[in-house]
């Protein structure tokens, strides 16, 4: 049969005594003892908090191992979720540096876009010119309109497919790797 309930403070006093195995237990698994010790900080805690009492000296010892277990998977998941975060963070900052153009490249792109640009729909040059020539928001241009910014997105997305099927019939294949050696014969140019 089960003896009578061990009082939090016996409880404590018991794992107190083996401190130093919790801890290695849990520095084996984490390999730092820093994060060892603050996971075994935040365990002591739990075990204060708790107020399930327990029957048996013994099964102190086995119910915070299992703590100890739960609290290893929880320090995982954090872990792993702020690596995550941290690579995401780097691979969005990456995506959005800005490489250093090449004047010739843009200047002769420029001028491909800008002739190309008279032959879209009305809106869609429109769209394409503040937003991705003079560098403004997609919310002021909506606001400017009268268009809802939902309906600006639209736009914009149409207005970059029909400007990129238009450089891809005038430039061909080199308008897909940014015009390198433009063969094309907007504007005159071109051989």
């Amino acid at each position: 049969m089960s003896g009578p309930v061990v009082t939090k403070s016996r409880a404590l006093s018991t794992l107190l005594q083996n401190h130093r195995l919790f801890l290695a237990f849990l520095e084996r698994r984490v390999g730092t003892r820093a994060d060892a010790e603050d996971i075994l900080q935040t365990a002591f805690l739990k075990m204060v908090e708790t107020r399930a009492g327990l029957r048996s000296k013994d099964r102190v010892v086995a119910w915070f191992y299992q703590v100890l277990r739960n609290a290893l998977r929880d320090h995982y998941r954090r872990h792993y979720a702020e690596q995550r975060a941290h690579v995401m963070a780097a691979h969005t900052a990456e995506l959005f540096r800005a490489p250093e153009p090449d004047p010739e490249l843009e200047d002769a792109v420029c001028r491909c876009v800008t002739v190309l640009l008279g032959t879209l729909k009305r809106e869609y040059a429109q769209v394409l010119k503040a937003v991705e020539l003079r560098g403004g928001k997609i919310a002021d241009f909506a606001a400017k309109t009268g268009i809802s910014p939902g309906t600006a997105r639209v736009r914009l997305h149409r207005a970059r497919r029909a400007l990129r099927n238009r450089l891809e019939r005038a430039c061909g294949i080199w308008a897909r790797h940014g015009c390198p050696h433009c063969t094309c014969r907007i504007d005159g140019r071109g051989s």
